[in-house]
């Protein structure tokens, strides 16, 4: 039976936490959002997802504009005003985290800035950023406190060494820059960099640039990023680094030329902690992993059943949509629903340029577990849309259960790809076999054709390349 008439609190103003703020408000529960900043928004909106998005549109245009050389159209070299594009930054921020609050308001959702510690589990003690603290009792409470990029104690701490946030203040554009890191943080920022003139260097100590993907869904990008930067070095490890007068001297340990270099700024990229030391969190019966994360069912309860947890503090992977999905599960077990968390695919997006997204099985993935699958891939070189844009080097990938026909991954490498990949996770949800795609008719010339055309390479029918099915 559905219990809307409840007390909760939620710990934690990012994507998951708004988004369960709201959807409980909406169910008529009496809700209280906490968080240390002005308004919602967390991580993603203030230093994070929209941030970096900002600025990869920013650097798109630059690139965009290059490349338009290469079509007869020179605009040549763009005059960049650093304090203006920051301004143009803050003001996306502003106008979505401002938006953020006046949604509470209107959903009467009580919003407090300030920080939150357990009394017990059902008792928050919350210190007021205005000053004051009190003691609120709610029947449920979720923890929805995010994450923080992780430190390596080892590294100076300087403010030539940023992490993302440093590099999203956008302080100065620096001549040499060193990104620590081959994911997607220190890619995306990289590339921001590059494009507003700085020479960028990448180490990554594993073998390849984005451990998570396919490898031949990221060598378009690779390709790409050796033209744009200065240096990639894989197989590689930083040994030290050290503050010096103009710069940060670092020595590699790996398969490089120059073991010593110095830069004038290096942001570390290697990853994310969860936020899960919560103050009197030992107060509750709530545990934690070995990996720092919060432990939970798949309705997002912990191990106390008063208190849930969600998003980055719940595991991985550490990415918004995911925490905001789950906050709105949380809710609807709280009213009293029969829910779960069981997501057949999760989608992921780097928004490099060219933009690489995936969802569902992966290629590396069906290897790794010796699962018998299909692959058929479509090349952008035979995508009319493709040509039209220059923008050959994309590829269009369906993982497919050969027996059943089953769409059971996508992935997608080339501009846009992040928008379409939702289309690929709709498939996998709903059981979608590769027919189902393929006669589902896609607007021409568009992109988006090269998922219904990779789906007629699983049959040997491709109309714009000439693959039959051995």
């Amino acid at each position: 039976m559905a219990n809307t008439n409840l007390k909760v609190a939620i710990i934690g103003g990012g994507p998951g936490g708004y988004a369960a703020a709201f959807l409980a408000a909406d169910l008529g529960m009496q809700v209280t959002l906490i968080d240390q900043e002005k308004n919602p928004g967390g991580v993603c909106l203030y230093r994070g997802c929209i941030p970096s998005k900002a600025l990869l549109h920013v650097a798109a245009v630059i690139e965009e504009s290059k490349h338009a050389s290469s079509f007869g159209i020179d605009f040549g070299a763009p005059k960049i005003d650093v304090a203006r594009l920051r301004t143009f930054k803050e003001n996306v921020v502003n106008k979505l985290t401002g938006g953020l609050g006046q949604i509470a308001k209107m959903r009467k959702v009580t919003y407090i800035q300030g920080a939150a510690s357990f009394v017990n589990s059902n008792t928050l003690k919350v210190e007021k950023s205005a000053g004051g603290s009190e003691n609120l009792t709610f029947d449920k409470i979720m923890i929805a406190t995010g994450s923080r990029p992780a430190v390596i104690p080892a590294f100076p701490k300087s403010a030539r060494v940023w992490d993302s946030t440093g590099a999203l203040n956008l302080v100065s554009v620096p001549k040499t820059l060193l990104v620590v890191g081959g994911g997607y943080i220190g890619l995306e920022l990289g590339s921001v960099y590059a494009a507003l003139g700085s020479k960028v260097s990448v180490v990554e100590m594993l073998p390849g640039l984005l451990p998570g993907a396919d490898r031949d869904l990221v060598l378009p990008l690779h390709k790409r990023l050796e033209k744009q930067f200065e240096a990639i070095m894989v197989n590689t490890k930083v040994a030290s680094m050290k503050e010096e007068k103009d710069g940060v001297r670092v020595t590699f340990d790996g398969d490089v030329k120059e073991k010593e270099k110095t830069y004038e700024n290096v942001l570390v990229s290697v990853g994310r902690t969860p936020n899960s030391q919560i103050p009197g969190l030992e107060n509750t019966k709530v545990e934690i992993t070995d990996k720092k994360f919060i432990k939970i069912n798949k309705q997002l309860q912990t191990t106390d059943p008063s208190i849930y947890a969600i998003g980055d503090v719940a595991g991985e992977p550490m990415l918004a949509h995911k925490a905001m999905h789950e906050g709105r599960t949380a809710v609807e077990h709280i009213a009293g629903h029969k829910v779960s968390f069981e997501p057949y695919a999760i989608p992921a997006v780097v928004f490099t340029d060219p933009e690489i997204a995936w969802a569902g099985l992966t290629q590396t993935q069906a290897e790794k577990e010796g699962r018998e699958v299909s692959i058929a891939k479509f090349p952008w070189a035979a995508s009319g849309r493709a040509v039209t844009l220059d923008r050959t080097e994309g590829l269009t990938k369906m993982i497919i259960d050969p027996k059943t026909e089953r769409v059971l991954g996508l992935g997608i490498t080339g501009p846009g790809a992040g928008d379409m990949i939702a289309e690929g996770v709709l498939a996998i949800e709903m059981g979608a076999t590769a027919k189902d795609i393929g006669l589902t008719i896609h607007p021409h010339p568009t992109l988006s054709e090269t998922i219904m055309e990779s789906a007629e390479v699983f049959y040997g029918t491709s109309t714009d390349i000439y693959r039959p099915k051995k």
